[in-house]
């Protein structure tokens, strides 16, 4: 009985309960516990066998957003058939290129009080907690889908000027240049939002093509799984001088993975696309009807 209690309280919000919380730990769930009388004195990790027995996990969450794009699925489609080299229907040519670009906001220089330690035996490496602000910027790129291929550039904020800059950086030279279409895939930013950023892209360069992924899915842009290895390969830990090293230490990892990348296994297709939104279709609430939940795709490098 005390089990089955113990797992029920565990299965409320604290809120619910009267509790000022937003998550229960086993600590804490322990102390409640105790105070309502369910329990005698109970230690910590007592609970926490109680709770691993049906795999209860409080402390931990997720979260989810409803679908609102009435076009949700026209545009994943789109975006996932340029990944498989189709668009309209039709196989590109070898002169048709998918290009994934977005911008990587607020990239700061931390300058640590104290030198950072490199690594030894037994020893990770050691990063002071102090610093000062260098101040930040803005990392905007382009990455070629199928040809594993990074163009990037750092300003000192985001906006149409600044993405427009990169368009005119990559357009201008080949094989993009001379190419019978080149498509942009981007998100629904400020900087590239709705039909004037189309227009605008196709008076500059006729032969771009701008494609917006679905509002709240930026999942399915490529580019947002290069970012997250520049997070953990170059930006993590933080600790640059300054602003223009930590733009030689960008443009020098562009080198190195323009050198040695390849694609990314990109494995969600447009079959699953239709068997992900079957399954929300069937859990959505009457009062939902026409929205779903969406969770992040999965992709491999």
């Amino acid at each position: 009985m005390q089990v089955a209690e113990a797992k029920a309280l565990a299965c409320q919000l604290p809120a619910e309960t009267g509790i000022s919380l937003s998550r229960w730990s086993c600590p804490e769930l322990a102390s409640e516990l105790t105070a309502r009388g369910i329990t005698d004195s109970i230690s910590a990790s007592t609970v926490r066998r109680w709770l691993r027995e049906d795999a209860l996990k409080p402390w931990q969450y997720r979260s989810w957003i409803f679908i609102r794009d009435p076009d949700f699925r026209a545009r994943a489609q789109r975006v996932l058939d340029l990944y498989a080299r189709t668009f309209e229907g039709v196989p590109l040519g070898e002169d048709e290129y998918v290009l994934s670009s977005d911008e990587k906001t607020s990239i700061q220089a931390r300058c640590r009080c104290q030198p950072s330690l490199a690594p030894g035996q037994t020893r990770a490496m050691r990063v002071n907690h102090e610093y000062g602000r260098g101040g930040a910027l803005a990392y905007l790129v382009a990455y070629d889908v199928h040809r594993a291929e990074i163009h990037g550039r750092c300003e000192p904020t985001t906006g149409i000027v600044t993405f427009m800059a990169l368009v005119e950086q990559v357009m201008t030279q080949e094989p993009y240049a001379g190419a019978k279409r080149v498509f942009w895939i981007v998100d629904n930013g400020s900087s590239h939002r709705g039909r004037r950023s189309i227009d605008r892209m196709a008076a500059r360069f006729p032969n771009a093509v701008l494609v917006h992924t679905p509002v709240h899915a930026s999942w399915l842009n490529q580019i947002e799984i290069f970012f997250s290895i520049v997070q953990r390969k170059v930006v993590s830990p933080n600790d640059f001088t300054d602003l223009a090293e930590v733009r030689e230490r960008l443009r020098g990892f562009e080198d190195h993975y323009n050198a040695t990348a390849q694609p990314f296994q990109w494995r969600f297709t447009t079959s699953d696309l239709d068997n992900l939104l079957a399954r929300l279709d069937r859990h959505t609430p009457a009062d939902r009807q026409g929205e779903s939940s969406v969770t992040p795709a999965a992709a491999e490098r």
